[in-house]
C-alpha cells in the first residue's frame, strides 16, 4: 500500500503553497525524512520531507502548481533500498592521484541550484550547520539570485516565474499604500555615544553573554521606550476601531535573496540588551538556515528596518501591515554638524519614521522620532530607564 505525501500545515491563516522545485523524480529511491519537494509559501519556502522510505511512484503536481494544505503531492511505496550493483572489476581504470578533498554537504535545493548554475561547489562555502551548504551560499557564490540564471550571449532579456514570495511582498506592499495615508518624517541621531558606549563593552559584553553587542539592541530599547510614551505607535486599525497594544513584539526586517522576511522578537520589552542580541542572533541563524518558521514572523507590532547595512543614505520605508509605523535606519557618515556654536565632526545617522496619518498624527510621529533620537544621544538615560 502506498504512503501518501501531503502538504503540511503552513502556519496561521496560510491555506496554500506553490511547488517551488522536486529534488526527485517518480521512480527514485527516498530515505526516510528525505528532502523531497520545496514549497514556497507566501512567507518562506519549505521543504516536505518523505514520511517513509522507498520508491517515489508518482508526482500528482507539477513545478509552479498551487496546492492547498493537505492535498496529495506524491505517493510513495515503503521499502528498504536496493544496493547498488558493483562496477564491474575490468571496466575500472587506474585515475592519476588527485590532493584530497573536502566533500561539501549540500542541501538538496543547493544541490539543484548549483547544477542549474554551473556552480564550482568546491569554492563554495557553506554557512549551515557542519558547513553544509544552502541555496543562500549559492546565491552568494554566484552574486545573484536563483531567478537570475546566466542569459545565453545574443538574449537581451529572459522571462522568469515569480516566486510566490515575490508575489505576496508586491501584494502586501501594494496593499500598505492603498490602504493606508502613509506619511514618513525625518531626524537624524548622533551616533557618538552609542559607538563610545558599545566599544567600552564590547568585549565583557561578547565574554559574558556570548554574543556581540550590535546597533541594533539600542534601537529596539530606544522604540520601545518610545512606544511606551506614544500609544499609538504601536496600536493598529481594525475596521472602525483601534487595537492599543500593551505588548511589545518588535519586528526587526531581515534581507534575503528573493524578497524580504520580518521575524519578530517577542516582548522585547521584557528583555535585557543581551536578551535582544541572541534573540536577533537566532533569528538571523534560522533565516540563513531556511528554518524560520511563519508563526516566528507573525504578530508583530512596530518594525524596524536597517537599509544601512546595504549603504542607504535615506529611504522611506513602507509599512508592514496590519502595523501603524516603521522605524528606517541608514548609514552612519562622518558629517560636519553644529556642537555649542563650534563645527565638529560627528558619525551621523537619518532616522525615517513611516507611518498611518489615519491613527498617528504628525505630532505623535515627530515626538516619537525625537524621543528615540534623544534616548540614543543620551545612553545613560536608555540604560537606566529614565
Amino acid at each position: 500500500m502506498t504512503e501518501k505525501v501531503t502538504v503540511p500545515n503552513l502556519g496561521e491563516s496560510i491555506t496554500e503553497a506553490t511547488i517551488g522545485n522536486w529534488f526527485k523524480e517518480a521512480g527514485d529511491q527516498v530515505a526516510l525524512d528525505e528532502p523531497i519537494a520545496e514549497l514556497e509559501t507566501d512567507k518562506v519556502a519549505m521543504e516536505v520531507n518523505a514520511p517513509v522510505a522507498g520508491i517515489l511512484k508518482v508526482l500528482l503536481a507539477k513545478e509552479g502548481e498551487t496546492v492547498e494544505v493537505g492535498a496529495v503531492i506524491a505517493e510513495i511505496e515503503p521499502g528498504e533500498a536496493k544496493p547498488e550493483a558493483a562496477p564491474e572489476r575490468e571496466e575500472k581504470k587506474p585515475e592519476a592521484a588527485k590532493a584530497p578533498t573536502e566533500e561539501k554537504i549540500l542541501s538538496p535545493s543547493a544541490k539543484k541550484l548549483s547544477k542549474e548554475l554551473d556552480v564550482d561547489i568546491s569554492a563554495v562555502t557553506g554557512t549551515g550547520k557542519d558547513g553544509r551548504v544552502g541555496k543562500e551560499d549559492i546565491m552568494k557564490a554566484v552574486s545573484g539570485e536563483p531567478e537570475l540564471k546566466p542569459v545565453p550571449v545574443g538574449e537581451r532579456e529572459e522571462r522568469v516565474r515569480m516566486t510566490r514570495m515575490r508575489k505576496r511582498i508586491a501584494e502586501r506592499l501594494k496593499e500598505a499604500q492603498n490602504t493606508a495615508a502613509i506619511l514618513t518624517t525625518f531626524n537624524e541621531v548622533d551616533m557618538t555615544a552609542v559607538i563610545e558606549a558599545r566599544n567600552r563593552n564590547k568585549e565583557l559584553f561578547v565574554k559574558k553573554h556570548g554574543v556581540r553587542l550590535g546597533f541594533m539592541s539600542f534601537f529596539t530599547k530606544a522604540c520601545i521606550h518610545a512606544l511606551k510614551e506614544i500609544p499609538s505607535v504601536n496600536a493598529e486599525i481594525d475596521g472602525d476601531e483601534i487595537v492599543y497594544k500593551n505588548h511589545y513584539d518588535i519586528g526587526v526586517a531581515i534581507s534575503i535573496p528573493g524578497g524580504l522576511v520580518v521575524p519578530v522578537l517577542r516582548d522585547a520589552d521584557q528583555k535585557s540588551f543581551a536578551g535582544i542580541e541572541k534573540a536577533i542572533f537566532e533569528m538571523g541563524t534560522k533565516v540563513r538556515d531556511g528554518k524560520l518558521s511563519i508563526e516566528e514572523m507573525q504578530g508583530g507590532t512596530f518594525t524596524i528596518s536597517n537599509g544601512g547595512v546595504f549603504g542607504s543614505m535615506l529611504s522611506t520605508p513602507i509599512l508592514n501591515p496590519p502595523q501603524s509605523a516603521i522605524l528606517g535606519m541608514h548609514k552612519i557618515e562622518q558629517r560636519p554638524v553644529v556642537v555649542d556654536g563650534e563645527i565638529v565632526i560627528r558619525p551621523m545617522m537619518y532616522l525615517a519614521l513611516s507611518y498611518d496619518h489615519r491613527l498617528i498624527d504628525g505630532r505623535e510621529a515627530v515626538t516619537f522620532l525625537v524621543r528615540v533620537k534623544e534616548l540614543l544621544e543620551d545612553t545613560d538615560k536608555l540604560l537606566l530607564d529614565l
